[in-house]
């Protein structure tokens, strides 16, 4: 019989790193490991570390430390880091961190029970080597679909193993003349929760080129996935208990554009609607300079598809967006808005934002104050410049002091949080489907449920608080009027309980 072998998952940064993590739990299931949800359980401890700014990369340092601790008081014998910042740094990281019994890259995924196995007997895995991965790829878009490249989150078993839908007509996915895929395939997958919502991989890297951003360099250029892929996997999830799907990317609107066709989102997205089982579809990451009038048309009238917007604008005051390798303007932003909230009024739109860029004058960062006063987004990121390696703006003059930045961070952030609160308030009265989440004990009073309207993301955009949870479980969608607000969170009154007891 052979020996039992375990392993724990530790996943770090966005959305896209927890598929990355589901990706290498199906890999190691099926190779026989047994996934456990403690690192203390486990005898190997992998991190998937998020390399994207100086905040996260201390997070998955910190991360592999503590998973370091458990060796000492726990059965783990091994700790292993994955994931960007092993991907991005490679052999520099493991010299730094001797903790690390092994620095895997992306390369090592397909390979990772044999990684595993032989860093536990006490074998050594020479240590990522990280290289440019834009250079991995063909320039040309078109030609990188059948490129060797090892592509994290884009994984699929053999084309003789059905998906459980297998039976299901195949979809019309493909652009004329490019070949489809040789048969249905299973999402090489495990799930390591049971919440009812999943991220699915759109697509991988970016050729966008702004000059503050390192990610292209370890991502790679962007690479999507076949939509035929997309819907197996979305019918599995579906099978799972999955509601809610958001898409995930580094810039889900180029999708296509390898493929033959820049507008595949707009197709694709009503076929993943009628997945049977499947409430809600979200789409993440959206880039403004690549808006098109039928994405917005999609986005805001498709059933089940919902009017969220994920819109990366990272600064509205002209120079600075040059300096980013970015385009657009306050006033051009505002119209976008508009032409989205008069196709949807109750629209959600988030974005991130980044204050202290080399040459951002005062009169730059009060523009960027003018577009957040006037922009009405229901959440705000806020992000203060530090150099990256790699990346052009690390060669810019005109760098701000520390204080400078630290001084525009924290205003910009306390208007933030005023904005968020200002519109969450906005939205008192209105009637939402909310997604049940979680209902849990709060006191002896009874339990407290928790859940999420259209207009907002996981994890990033605040939450729903319902006054009264009988009747709610997790799955279920829900209809609710909003009566108040906690900050961003609003408070919610279950409407139709009998329905929802059902």
């Amino acid at each position: 019989m052979p020996e039992r072998r375990t392993v724990a998952l530790v996943t770090l940064g966005c959305a896209r790193n927890e598929v990355d993590s589901e990706e290498l739990a199906g890999r190691l299931a099926a190779d026989g490991w047994e996934l456990v949800e403690d690192a203390a359980d486990a005898d190997v401890a992998v991190v998937n570390t998020c390399g994207f700014v100086e905040a996260a990369k201390k997070d998955s340092v910190d991360a592999l430390l503590e998973a370091n601790d458990l060796k000492d008081h726990g059965k783990t014998q091994a700790v292993v880091a994955v994931g960007c910042m092993a991907e991005r740094y490679g052999k520099e990281l493991a010299e730094a961190l001797p903790e690390a019994d092994g620095v895997l890259g992306f390369d090592d995924y397909a390979d990772i029970s044999d990684r595993l196995q032989t860093i536990l007997n006490g074998g050594i895995h020479a240590s990522h080597t990280p290289r440019d991965r834009r250079k991995l790829l063909p320039i040309s878009p078109a030609a990188r679909q059948d490129a060797e490249v090892a592509l994290p989150g884009h994984a699929q078993a053999a084309s003789d193993e059905p998906t459980p839908s297998a039976g299901e007509a195949a979809p019309a996915d493909l652009p004329e003349g490019v070949a489809p895929a040789s048969g249905p395939r299973a999402p090489l997958r495990r799930r390591l929760d049971k919440s009812p919502v999943a991220s699915v991989k759109l697509a991988s890297g970016c050729d966008r080129r702004c000059s503050f951003c390192a990610i292209p360099s370890f991502r790679g250029s962007f690479i999507s996935r076949r939509p035929s892929d997309v819907l197996g996997e979305t019918r599995w999830l579906a099978e799972q208990g999955v509601k809610e799907i958001m898409l995930v990317s580094e810039n889900n609107t180029s999708y296509g554009k390898d493929l033959g066709d820049i507008r595949l989102l707009e197709t694709l997205l009503p076929e993943l609607a009628e997945v049977d089982g499947i409430e809600r579809v979200r789409v993440s990451y959206l880039q403004p300079a690549e808006m098109r009038p039928g994405l917005i048309d999609v986005l805001t009238s498709t059933p089940k598809v919902v009017p969220y917007f994920d819109l990366s604008f990272q600064h509205s005051a002209p120079d600075v967006l040059r300096a980013m390798r970015r385009f657009g303007d306050t006033d051009r932003f505002l119209e976008l808005l508009d032409t989205i909230r008069g196709k949807a009024p109750q629209a959600g739109v988030r974005s991130n934002f980044i204050v202290g860029f080399p040459g951002e004058k005062e009169s730059d960062f009060a523009e960027l104050e003018r577009f957040l006063t006037h922009a009405r987004l229901d959440a705000i990121g806020v992000f203060g410049y530090s150099d990256e390696d790699g990346t052009e703006a690390v060669t810019y003059d005109g760098k701000l002091d520390e204080d400078t930045i630290a001084e525009r961070l924290a205003h910009m952030q306390r208007l933030a949080e005023e904005l968020t609160s200002q519109r969450a308030e906005e939205r008192i009265g209105e009637t939402l489907e909310v997604l049940v989440e979680s209902v849990e004990a709060v006191d002896d009073e009874g339990d407290g449920a928790y859940g999420r309207a259209a207009h907002q993301a996981p994890e990033t955009d605040g939450q729903v608080v319902f006054t009264d949870s009988t009747g709610l479980v997790p799955g279920r969608i829900v209809t609710a009027k909003v009566v108040g607000t906690l900050g961003v969170d609003l408070v919610a009154e279950p409407l139709h309980l009998e329905e929802a007891a059902g």
